[in-house]
């Protein structure tokens, strides 16, 4: 296969590798690339995805073409940053807007930013920086941070701890929250914490580690996130508005250093509980609720690419939103796996830190 890094460059053909799941056929469409850490559908036939370093690049599903996009914007790439999530806007198709995050720097550091900008002619222009936020720190760990749209002109996204546990939970700055903005990137009056001295105004919930999926649910009307925890204790949360998710009072985690638990235990009064927890780690790489065709079994579930244990999770809610069920798919392929989205086709696409896009569809 053929890694375009000018003109468009056709791949030779889609390479069929084994799901080791039956009924589910896995075809490998690009390989060569850097880490793909987001992806977005910007026609029915074409992904727009982020690679960690700084590079945009557009996939042609059909064509299986891949082309570089000029005009990506500046990113800190040390560490745990670079350049992260991309999301077509929900007017994309009317305003054209496209959402970045990425880890900018800041006096010498960097801090997690939320930033839209224009496809137009392969190249990316008008660059709007919505929201740098107050999340410097030392550390070059725990930037967060993927993307999600409800359904009445918001945008949310998660900021990480910045390996700075304990600003988790001091609300006057941006550390370990979810954030929730207009589209434009003014503050919705009715955020929770709006007006209230002690808590920046952008804040819809807080207490989080490292978010490392977010994905709103317009059936349910639910926001759903995935977060790493430390040795043990990855969590899926139901986000609901003004609440704290504990991090690090509370949490099914150990410390690194030793076998000690994080914090004073796994429950307190006032803080959430995840609808489900993984111990051991599985390092969640982000979150997509399936709502497809192309699999009507797994409708309404959600779906995580793992780091560490190098599957594609996929849990089975309730009517209630509880996690009901788990099961692990494509173990077999040893993948790291990044991205995972929902084409308009229902099929379902993967990004692996090793550089490949795959695809799911039935056999």
């Amino acid at each position: 296969m053929l890694l375009a890094l000018g003109p468009a460059i056709a791949q030779a053909e889609i390479e069929q590798l084994d799901s080791g799941y039956p009924g589910v056929r896995v075809e490998q469409m690009v390989r060569g690339l850097g880490v793909p850490w987001g992806m977005t559908f910007v026609s029915p036939s074409e992904i727009l995805l982020t690679e960690r370093r700084g590079s945009v690049r557009l996939f042609d599903i059909d064509k299986l073409t891949l082309r570089q996009v000029e005009g990506a914007p500046a990113v800190e790439p040390g560490g745990q940053g670079g350049l992260l999530d991309v999301a077509a806007g929900p007017g994309f198709a009317a305003d054209g807007w496209i959402y970045f995050t990425y880890s900018k720097a800041v006096d010498n550091e960097a801090a997690t930013t939320l930033a839209r900008a224009r496809l137009e002619n392969g190249r990316l222009g008008n660059w709007q920086e919505l929201l740098v936020t107050d999340s410097v720190t030392g550390s070059r760990r725990h930037f967060g941070s993927r993307i999600t749209f409800d359904d009445s002109g918001h945008v949310f996204f998660g900021v990480g701890d910045r390996g700075e546990r304990d600003m988790a939970q001091d609300t006057g700055n941006h550390i370990g929250a979810v954030i929730r903005l207009r589209l434009d990137g003014s503050i919705p009056a009715d955020n929770p914490f709006t007006g209230d001295p002690a808590v920046r105004d952008e804040i819809w919930s807080y207490g989080h580690r490292n978010p490392q999926g977010l994905v709103y649910d317009r059936p349910t009307r639910r926001l759903w996130l995935s977060e790493h925890g430390p040795r043990g204790g990855d969590e899926i949360n139901l986000v609901l508005p003004g609440r704290n998710y504990g991090w690090p009072v509370i949490s099914y985690g150990k410390e690194y250093w030793g076998p000690l638990a994080v914090g004073e235990g796994t429950h307190k009064e006032g803080m959430e509980q995840p609808r489900k927890y993984y111990d051991p780690s599985i390092a969640p790489g982000s979150l997509m609720l399936y709502r497809g065709e192309a699999f009507p079994e797994w409708q309404g579930n959600l779906f995580s690419g793992a780091l560490k244990l190098r599957h594609l999770n996929r849990v089975q809610l309730s009517a209630e939103g509880e996690a009901i069920g788990e099961e692990r798919l494509l173990e077999g392929l040893g993948e790291r796996i990044r991205a995972v989205i929902e084409g308009p086709d229902g099929l379902i696409y993967l990004s692996t830190d090793s550089g490949s896009i795959l695809r799911l569809r039935p056999d």
